[in-house]
Protein backbone atom coordinates (compact mmCIF):
# COMPACT_ATOMS: atom_id res chain seq x y z
CA UNK A 1 0.00 0.00 0.00
CA UNK A 2 1.77 3.25 -1.10
CA UNK A 3 1.25 6.22 1.41
CA UNK A 4 1.78 9.84 0.75
CA UNK A 5 3.93 12.33 2.61
CA UNK A 6 0.35 14.23 3.57
CA UNK A 7 -0.52 11.18 4.85
CA UNK A 8 2.15 10.78 7.12
CA UNK A 9 1.37 14.33 8.82
CA UNK A 10 3.36 16.86 7.09
CA UNK A 11 1.94 20.30 6.34
CA UNK A 12 0.42 20.93 3.31
CA UNK A 13 3.60 23.44 2.31
CA UNK A 14 5.96 20.90 3.18
CA UNK A 15 4.38 18.44 0.74
CA UNK A 16 4.39 21.24 -1.75
CA UNK A 17 7.91 21.64 -1.49
CA UNK A 18 8.55 18.18 -1.64
CA UNK A 19 6.25 17.85 -5.10
CA UNK A 20 7.91 20.64 -6.46
CA UNK A 21 10.93 18.89 -5.85
CA UNK A 22 9.90 15.76 -7.67
CA UNK A 23 9.57 14.15 -4.36
CA UNK A 24 6.32 12.65 -4.37
CA UNK A 25 6.03 9.19 -2.34
CA UNK A 26 8.08 8.14 0.78
CA UNK A 27 11.12 5.78 0.95
CA UNK A 28 9.86 3.08 3.27
CA UNK A 29 12.34 4.69 6.62
CA UNK A 30 10.72 7.33 6.15
CA UNK A 31 6.74 6.07 6.12
CA UNK A 32 7.70 4.32 8.99
CA UNK A 33 9.96 6.78 11.14
CA UNK A 34 8.28 10.32 10.34
CA UNK A 35 4.84 9.73 12.32
CA UNK A 36 6.59 8.91 15.48
CA UNK A 37 9.23 11.68 14.84
CA UNK A 38 6.41 14.24 14.48
CA UNK A 39 4.74 12.58 17.20
CA UNK A 40 8.11 13.79 19.55
CA UNK A 41 8.98 10.55 20.17
CA UNK A 42 12.73 9.53 20.47
CA UNK A 43 13.17 6.98 16.96
CA UNK A 44 16.06 4.85 16.72
CA UNK A 45 16.40 3.69 12.83
CA UNK A 46 17.84 0.97 11.17
CA UNK A 47 18.39 1.65 8.15
CA UNK A 48 21.84 1.86 5.69
CA UNK A 49 23.43 4.80 3.30
CA UNK A 50 20.89 5.57 0.50
CA UNK A 51 17.85 4.08 2.13
CA UNK A 52 16.23 8.22 2.37
CA UNK A 53 17.46 8.69 6.01
CA UNK A 54 18.07 12.53 5.70
CA UNK A 55 14.32 13.56 4.70
CA UNK A 56 13.31 10.23 7.24
CA UNK A 57 14.65 12.93 10.46
CA UNK A 58 14.69 16.59 8.32
CA UNK A 59 11.14 16.92 7.41
CA UNK A 60 10.07 16.13 11.27
CA UNK A 61 12.90 18.91 12.44
CA UNK A 62 11.14 21.12 9.63
CA UNK A 63 7.74 20.72 10.97
CA UNK A 64 8.58 20.62 14.71
CA UNK A 65 11.67 22.81 15.24
CA UNK A 66 10.97 26.00 17.05
CA UNK A 67 12.21 29.21 16.28
CA UNK A 68 16.12 29.87 17.43
CA UNK A 69 17.61 32.89 19.38
CA UNK A 70 20.96 34.35 18.10
CA UNK A 71 23.86 31.66 18.77
CA UNK A 72 21.16 29.15 20.26
CA UNK A 73 19.48 26.48 17.56
CA UNK A 74 16.76 24.54 18.11
CA UNK A 75 18.08 21.38 16.53
CA UNK A 76 21.18 19.99 16.10
CA UNK A 77 22.17 16.97 13.77
CA UNK A 78 25.47 15.14 14.12
CA UNK A 79 26.95 13.27 11.32
CA UNK A 80 30.71 11.66 10.93
CA UNK A 81 31.95 13.35 7.41
CA UNK A 82 32.00 16.26 6.25
CA UNK A 83 30.97 15.01 3.31
CA UNK A 84 27.92 13.93 4.89
CA UNK A 85 27.37 16.96 6.79
CA UNK A 86 27.19 18.62 2.95
CA UNK A 87 24.82 16.33 1.40
CA UNK A 88 22.24 16.80 4.41
CA UNK A 89 22.30 20.34 4.80
CA UNK A 90 21.92 20.55 0.62
CA UNK A 91 18.71 18.65 1.06
CA UNK A 92 17.55 20.66 4.19
CA UNK A 93 18.50 24.03 3.22
CA UNK A 94 15.87 24.55 0.19
CA UNK A 95 13.25 22.70 2.29
CA UNK A 96 13.94 25.07 5.07
CA UNK A 97 13.73 28.17 2.64
CA UNK A 98 10.38 27.57 1.96
CA UNK A 99 8.91 27.75 5.63
CA UNK A 100 11.67 30.33 6.97
CA UNK A 101 13.64 27.38 8.82
CA UNK A 102 17.22 28.65 8.84
CA UNK A 103 19.64 25.89 8.29
CA UNK A 104 23.87 25.92 9.07
CA UNK A 105 26.88 23.51 8.58
CA UNK A 106 29.80 23.33 10.13
CA UNK A 107 32.61 21.11 9.68
CA UNK A 108 36.75 21.33 9.58
CA UNK A 109 38.31 23.01 7.07
CA UNK A 110 36.64 25.89 6.48
CA UNK A 111 36.80 29.09 8.56
CA UNK A 112 36.00 29.06 12.05
CA UNK A 113 35.39 32.86 12.24
CA UNK A 114 32.83 32.65 9.20
CA UNK A 115 30.85 29.97 10.67
CA UNK A 116 30.61 31.22 14.07
CA UNK A 117 29.30 34.59 12.51
CA UNK A 118 26.61 32.50 10.89
CA UNK A 119 25.36 31.10 14.37
CA UNK A 120 25.65 34.44 15.65
CA UNK A 121 22.97 35.27 13.10
CA UNK A 122 20.18 32.76 14.82
CA UNK A 123 19.67 29.33 12.99
CA UNK A 124 17.48 26.65 13.90
CA UNK A 125 19.23 23.85 12.85
CA UNK A 126 22.63 22.98 12.94
CA UNK A 127 24.48 20.19 11.35
CA UNK A 128 27.64 19.39 12.39
CA UNK A 129 30.57 17.37 12.36
CA UNK A 130 31.57 16.37 16.09
CA UNK A 131 35.35 18.15 16.51
CA UNK A 132 34.13 21.09 14.90
CA UNK A 133 30.81 21.76 16.90
CA UNK A 134 33.22 21.07 20.30
CA UNK A 135 35.83 23.70 18.90
CA UNK A 136 32.76 25.98 17.91
CA UNK A 137 31.36 25.07 22.33
CA UNK A 138 34.78 25.75 22.90
CA UNK A 139 34.52 29.50 21.78
CA UNK A 140 31.10 29.68 23.18
CA UNK A 141 30.38 30.59 19.67
CA UNK A 142 27.45 28.76 20.16
CA UNK A 143 25.19 26.84 23.19
CA UNK A 144 23.50 23.52 23.28
CA UNK A 145 20.83 24.76 25.95
CA UNK A 146 18.39 25.72 23.66
CA UNK A 147 18.16 22.27 21.67
CA UNK A 148 14.62 20.53 21.49
CA UNK A 149 15.83 17.68 19.28
CA UNK A 150 19.44 16.22 18.36
CA UNK A 151 19.75 13.60 15.47
CA UNK A 152 22.70 10.97 15.21
CA UNK A 153 23.38 9.70 11.33
CA UNK A 154 25.37 7.24 10.43
CA UNK A 155 26.36 6.50 14.32
CA UNK A 156 28.08 3.37 13.24
CA UNK A 157 30.48 5.03 11.18
CA UNK A 158 31.24 8.07 14.13
CA UNK A 159 32.09 5.08 16.17
CA UNK A 160 33.80 3.35 13.30
CA UNK A 161 35.86 6.29 13.28
CA UNK A 162 36.34 6.94 16.45
CA UNK A 163 34.41 9.75 17.29
CA UNK A 164 32.08 8.59 20.19
CA UNK A 165 33.84 10.06 22.84
CA UNK A 166 33.21 13.78 20.89
CA UNK A 167 29.55 12.41 20.55
CA UNK A 168 28.97 11.63 24.39
CA UNK A 169 30.79 14.58 25.17
CA UNK A 170 28.48 16.70 23.09
CA UNK A 171 24.94 14.46 24.38
CA UNK A 172 26.43 15.20 28.09
CA UNK A 173 25.83 19.05 27.45
CA UNK A 174 22.64 19.09 25.66
CA UNK A 175 20.27 21.03 28.07
CA UNK A 176 16.88 20.24 29.24
CA UNK A 177 14.53 17.89 27.76
CA UNK A 178 14.88 16.41 24.12
CA UNK A 179 13.76 14.43 21.32
CA UNK A 180 16.46 12.06 20.23
CA UNK A 181 16.64 10.41 17.04
CA UNK A 182 19.20 8.00 15.95
CA UNK A 183 20.03 6.25 12.95
CA UNK A 184 22.80 3.71 12.24
CA UNK A 185 23.12 0.51 9.31
CA UNK A 186 23.78 -1.47 12.85
CA UNK A 187 22.82 -1.04 16.43
CA UNK A 188 24.98 -3.38 18.06
CA UNK A 189 28.21 -2.36 20.30
CA UNK A 190 28.87 1.14 20.71
CA UNK A 191 26.07 2.15 19.28
CA UNK A 192 23.66 0.28 21.16
CA UNK A 193 25.06 1.78 24.27
CA UNK A 194 23.88 5.33 23.11
CA UNK A 195 20.55 3.99 22.72
CA UNK A 196 20.43 2.93 25.99
CA UNK A 197 22.04 6.21 27.66
CA UNK A 198 20.83 9.03 25.12
CA UNK A 199 16.98 7.82 24.21
CA UNK A 200 14.11 7.34 26.49
CA UNK A 201 11.88 4.59 25.82
CA UNK A 202 12.79 4.89 21.58
CA UNK A 203 10.52 3.05 19.00
CA UNK A 204 12.79 1.15 16.97
CA UNK A 205 11.95 0.93 12.89
CA UNK A 206 14.07 -1.30 10.59
CA UNK A 207 14.35 -0.87 6.86
CA UNK A 208 15.79 -4.43 5.36
CA UNK A 209 17.64 -2.55 2.87
CA UNK A 210 18.96 -4.95 0.37
CA UNK A 211 22.35 -5.29 0.98
CA UNK A 212 24.18 -5.42 -2.89
CA UNK A 213 25.36 -9.14 -2.78
CA UNK A 214 28.73 -10.13 -4.44
CA UNK A 215 26.43 -12.40 -6.78
CA UNK A 216 24.98 -8.94 -8.36
CA UNK A 217 27.53 -7.41 -9.29
CA UNK A 218 29.78 -8.37 -12.39
CA UNK A 219 33.45 -8.72 -11.68
CA UNK A 220 36.48 -8.28 -13.44
CA UNK A 221 40.28 -9.19 -12.51
CA UNK A 222 42.63 -7.93 -14.93
CA UNK A 223 46.59 -8.75 -14.98
CA UNK A 224 48.05 -5.39 -16.18
CA UNK A 225 51.24 -4.06 -16.79
CA UNK A 226 52.48 -1.15 -14.60
CA UNK A 227 53.58 1.26 -17.63
CA UNK A 228 49.96 0.52 -19.17
CA UNK A 229 48.18 0.31 -15.87
CA UNK A 230 46.57 4.15 -16.30
CA UNK A 231 46.09 3.31 -19.78
CA UNK A 232 44.05 0.59 -19.18
CA UNK A 233 42.07 2.23 -16.43
CA UNK A 234 41.33 5.50 -19.15
CA UNK A 235 40.31 2.82 -21.10
CA UNK A 236 37.89 1.33 -18.82
CA UNK A 237 36.49 4.72 -17.84
CA UNK A 238 35.60 5.68 -21.61
CA UNK A 239 32.98 2.90 -21.32
CA UNK A 240 31.33 4.52 -18.54
CA UNK A 241 29.48 7.75 -17.60
CA UNK A 242 30.66 7.66 -13.82
CA UNK A 243 33.87 5.50 -12.70
CA UNK A 244 35.15 5.87 -8.89
CA UNK A 245 38.74 4.57 -8.63
CA UNK A 246 39.77 3.59 -5.33
CA UNK A 247 43.90 3.66 -4.36
CA UNK A 248 45.29 2.95 -0.85
CA UNK A 249 47.33 6.34 -0.42
CA UNK A 250 46.48 9.88 -1.22
CA UNK A 251 49.43 10.60 -3.02
CA UNK A 252 48.44 7.47 -5.59
CA UNK A 253 45.05 9.12 -5.90
CA UNK A 254 46.78 12.58 -7.25
CA UNK A 255 48.90 10.99 -9.86
CA UNK A 256 46.26 9.12 -11.29
CA UNK A 257 43.71 11.74 -11.39
CA UNK A 258 46.48 14.03 -12.78
CA UNK A 259 47.68 10.97 -14.82
CA UNK A 260 43.82 10.47 -16.40
CA UNK A 261 43.81 13.79 -17.61
CA UNK A 262 46.92 13.85 -19.76
CA UNK A 263 44.84 10.75 -21.53
CA UNK A 264 41.63 12.66 -21.85
CA UNK A 265 39.89 11.71 -19.17
CA UNK A 266 37.96 14.55 -16.66
CA UNK A 267 38.97 13.40 -13.16
CA UNK A 268 39.80 14.51 -9.55
CA UNK A 269 40.90 13.22 -6.71
CA UNK A 270 39.61 13.03 -3.18
CA UNK A 271 41.30 12.53 -0.10
CA UNK A 272 41.83 13.94 3.53
CA UNK A 273 44.99 16.24 2.53
CA UNK A 274 42.72 18.21 0.01
CA UNK A 275 41.18 21.74 0.86
CA UNK A 276 37.48 21.29 1.42
CA UNK A 277 36.32 23.52 -1.01
CA UNK A 278 37.91 21.05 -3.80
CA UNK A 279 36.81 17.74 -2.31
CA UNK A 280 33.27 19.83 -2.66
CA UNK A 281 34.16 20.83 -6.05
CA UNK A 282 34.89 17.47 -7.11
CA UNK A 283 31.77 15.75 -5.38
CA UNK A 284 29.59 17.90 -7.42
CA UNK A 285 31.67 17.80 -10.58
CA UNK A 286 30.99 14.15 -10.27
CA UNK A 287 27.75 13.81 -9.00
CA UNK A 288 26.17 16.16 -11.83
CA UNK A 289 28.17 14.49 -14.60
CA UNK A 290 30.95 17.36 -15.32
CA UNK A 291 33.70 15.04 -13.98
CA UNK A 292 33.75 11.03 -16.00
CA UNK A 293 36.40 9.72 -12.66
CA UNK A 294 36.47 10.08 -9.24
CA UNK A 295 39.52 9.09 -7.70
CA UNK A 296 39.16 8.61 -4.04
CA UNK A 297 41.05 6.73 -0.73
CA UNK A 298 38.99 4.62 1.61
CA UNK A 299 38.61 6.89 4.01
CA UNK A 300 37.40 9.82 1.61
CA UNK A 301 34.80 7.55 0.17
CA UNK A 302 33.33 6.81 3.99
CA UNK A 303 30.07 8.11 4.30
CA UNK A 304 29.60 9.73 0.34
CA UNK A 305 26.19 8.46 -1.28
CA UNK A 306 26.35 9.19 -4.94
CA UNK A 307 23.68 7.38 -7.38
CA UNK A 308 24.50 5.92 -10.63
CA UNK A 309 28.20 4.94 -10.57
CA UNK A 310 28.69 2.15 -13.26
CA UNK A 311 31.77 0.87 -12.83
CA UNK A 312 34.38 0.76 -9.68
CA UNK A 313 37.88 0.27 -10.19
CA UNK A 314 40.52 -0.88 -7.76
CA UNK A 315 43.07 0.28 -8.86
CA UNK A 316 45.01 -0.99 -6.20
CA UNK A 317 44.26 -3.88 -4.52
CA UNK A 318 42.04 -3.99 -1.53
CA UNK A 319 43.83 -4.71 1.44
CA UNK A 320 41.00 -7.67 2.27
CA UNK A 321 37.87 -8.45 1.27
CA UNK A 322 35.85 -5.76 3.51
CA UNK A 323 37.73 -3.39 1.38
CA UNK A 324 36.40 -4.71 -1.61
CA UNK A 325 32.97 -4.68 -0.83
CA UNK A 326 32.99 -1.51 0.92
CA UNK A 327 34.40 -0.06 -2.36
CA UNK A 328 32.41 -2.19 -4.43
CA UNK A 329 29.23 -1.19 -3.07
CA UNK A 330 29.39 2.09 -4.30
CA UNK A 331 28.02 0.69 -7.88
CA UNK A 332 25.03 -2.00 -8.36
CA UNK A 333 22.69 0.76 -6.09
CA UNK A 334 18.92 1.11 -7.03
CA UNK A 335 18.68 -2.40 -8.31
CA UNK A 336 21.25 -1.89 -11.20
CA UNK A 337 23.84 -4.08 -11.88
CA UNK A 338 27.32 -2.50 -11.72
CA UNK A 339 31.16 -3.33 -12.95
CA UNK A 340 33.49 -3.86 -10.73
CA UNK A 341 37.21 -4.33 -11.59
CA UNK A 342 40.87 -5.17 -10.40
CA UNK A 343 44.06 -4.35 -11.56
CA UNK A 344 46.20 -6.67 -11.01
CA UNK A 345 50.20 -6.29 -11.61
CA UNK A 346 52.38 -9.22 -11.78
CA UNK A 347 53.86 -8.74 -7.73
CA UNK A 348 50.10 -8.78 -6.55
CA UNK A 349 48.57 -11.86 -8.11
CA UNK A 350 48.99 -14.17 -5.39
CA UNK A 351 47.43 -11.72 -3.05
CA UNK A 352 44.82 -11.27 -5.17
CA UNK A 353 44.36 -14.52 -6.12
CA UNK A 354 43.82 -15.55 -2.19
CA UNK A 355 41.44 -12.65 -1.86
CA UNK A 356 39.04 -14.75 -4.31
CA UNK A 357 37.70 -17.60 -2.19
CA UNK A 358 36.96 -14.53 0.75
CA UNK A 359 34.85 -12.76 -1.75
CA UNK A 360 33.38 -16.26 -3.21
CA UNK A 361 34.01 -15.28 -6.57
CA UNK A 362 35.30 -17.69 -8.61
CA UNK A 363 36.70 -15.59 -11.76
CA UNK A 364 40.29 -15.89 -13.70
CA UNK A 365 42.76 -13.36 -13.74
CA UNK A 366 42.74 -12.27 -17.36
CA UNK A 367 45.52 -10.41 -18.83
CA UNK A 368 44.76 -7.61 -20.64
CA UNK A 369 46.58 -4.41 -22.63
CA UNK A 370 45.40 -0.91 -22.76
CA UNK A 371 44.52 -1.22 -26.91
CA UNK A 372 41.96 -4.67 -26.14
CA UNK A 373 38.88 -3.58 -27.42
CA UNK A 374 36.90 -5.79 -24.54
CA UNK A 375 37.73 -2.82 -21.97
CA UNK A 376 35.11 -0.59 -23.50
CA UNK A 377 32.55 -2.69 -22.28
CA UNK A 378 33.16 -5.14 -19.76
CA UNK A 379 30.00 -6.55 -18.82
CA UNK A 380 29.81 -8.34 -22.61
CA UNK A 381 32.56 -10.74 -22.26
CA UNK A 382 33.31 -14.13 -19.75
CA UNK A 383 36.57 -14.27 -18.42
CA UNK A 384 36.20 -18.00 -17.96
CA UNK A 385 36.06 -18.16 -21.74
CA UNK A 386 38.60 -16.50 -22.35
CA UNK A 387 40.60 -18.46 -19.80
CA UNK A 388 39.55 -21.88 -21.04
CA UNK A 389 40.50 -20.06 -24.88
CA UNK A 390 43.98 -18.96 -23.69
CA UNK A 391 44.82 -22.72 -22.12
CA UNK A 392 43.91 -24.09 -25.40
Amino acid sequence: MTTTFEALGLSSDLVDALDAAGITHPFPIQSLTIPDALAGRDVCGKAKTGSGKTLAFGLPLLERTPRAEPGAPTALVLVPTRELAVQVSDVLMPLGEQRGVRVAVVYGGQSLERQARRLADGVEIVVATPGRLIDLLDRKAVSLAALDCVVLDEADRMADMGFLPQVEWILRHVGGPHQTLLFSATLDGAVDVLVKRYQRDPVFHEVESRTITVEEMIHRFLLVHEMDKVKVAAAISRGAARTMMFTRTKRTADRLAAALKTEGVRAAAIHGDLPQRLRERALEEFSNGKLAVLVATDVAARGLHIDDVEIVVHYDPPQDHKTYLHRSGRTARAGESGVVVTLVLWNEELEVKRLLPRLGVKQPIVQVFSNDPRLADLAAWDPSETAEAATR
